[in-house]
């Protein structure tokens, strides 16, 4: 599955800020938000607030007072490069982990800036503001839930597509397998843990197919590459956090799979050991790029913006294979 880069949309109108702010996700990704508020010119963030398709979440009670109030958002390392573009021209100071920054434009060490977004939320039945999250589907929330659930499967291996939020005999024969699989009742897919359960078997390292296993205290930017037999096609970056596995998305059955994953400390910058750059890979080169990138022309990577990158190959003829980053 390659993920389309998926338009981020915050919904909103006019609305006296008195009352708690959610915000809502109706993207079928599992996201993590962070918020800006920006008052009489300090302007603080914080987060990460995860909130699973087709469900809000609380980031700020009770009376809130603002000149503006600003969000950033990313799909869970689980998914590959994030497919979340953000528009916003405020670049704020975010941490990796759960943070909170009271000056957020000067970044301090382990801080990194991104783009944040100006919203202005909505107010809803209950009294409260919502600013929601959504994609170019324009998902309404039962089938912004059921895509979440088609996307997780189609990573996991199971053939759930199109992921298109609509119910049918695929989506329910691959949800059957997955939940046979881990040894679930059918009862669990209505519980609100249901995406955590999902996340969980999707980062468990697999008796097929490839898995990434992050065994260092520090963030892996992974990439992969596919030989079909006509082209080699690279692709990445996916984020594994410490302690946590990652199935990379693998269509088809390539003659050749391909790996290559360095650590990155908390401003993105590669670690290194004794000047030597923390990676794993090989002798082949294929080409990469600091960005999210998809490339299947392997010549001349300087040229056309790339850089030659040396990628390891990986065994599959058991039909599975878990590649584990550890430091030396």
């Amino acid at each position: 599955m390659t993920l389309p880069a998926a338009a981020v949309s915050f919904v909103f109108s006019s609305a006296p800020a008195f009352a708690d702010l959610k915000i809502c996700n109706r993207m079928s990704y599992v996201v993590e938000a962070a918020i800006g508020i920006d008052d009489k010119a300090a302007t603080a963030t914080r987060g990460w607030f995860r909130i699973d398709p087709a469900t809000c979440r609380v980031v700020v009670q009770g009376t809130l007072t603002a000149d503006r109030i600003l969000l950033n958002a990313r799909a869970l390392g689980v998914y590959g490069a994030s497919p979340i573009p953000q528009s916003g021209s405020d670049m704020l100071c975010v941490a990796q982990d759960n943070f909170v920054i009271a000056a957020a434009r000067q970044c301090r060490s382990g801080q990194t800036q991104v783009a944040f977004t100006q919203v202005t939320p909505t107010q809803g039945t209950d009294g409260n503001l919502i600013a929601y999250l959504a994609e170019d589907s324009e998902y309404d929330d039962e089938q912004a839930r059921l895509a979440g659930i088609q996307r997780l499967l189609v990573i996991a291996g199971y053939d759930a597509a199109p992921i298109d939020g609509v119910d049918g005999p695929k989506t329910q024969a691959a949800l059957a397998a997955f939940l046979k699989s881990r040894g679930l009742s059918s009862d669990i897919v209505g519980s609100p843990n249901f995406f955590k359960t999902m996340v969980d078997a999707v980062q468990t390292p697999s008796a097929t197919g490839l898995t990434w296993c992050n065994d260092t205290p520090h963030k892996v930017m992974a990439a992969i590459a596919t030989d079909d037999g006509k082209s080699v096609t690279s692709r990445g970056w996916y984020r594994i956090d410490p302690k946590t596995c990652l199935h990379p998305d693998v269509t088809g059955q390539p003659k050749q799979i391909f790996s290559f994953a360095e650590a990155v400390d908390a401003d993105n910058r590669v670690v290194k050991l004794k000047d030597r750059p923390l990676n794993w890979g090989g002798d082949r080169q294929l080409c990469t790029r600091e960005t999210k990138f998809e490339t299947n022309e392997q010549t001349d990577c300087g040229a056309r913006g790339f850089a030659a990158t040396g990628f390891g190959v990986v065994d599959m003829s058991s039909g599975g294979k878990t590649l584990r980053f550890a430091v030396p």
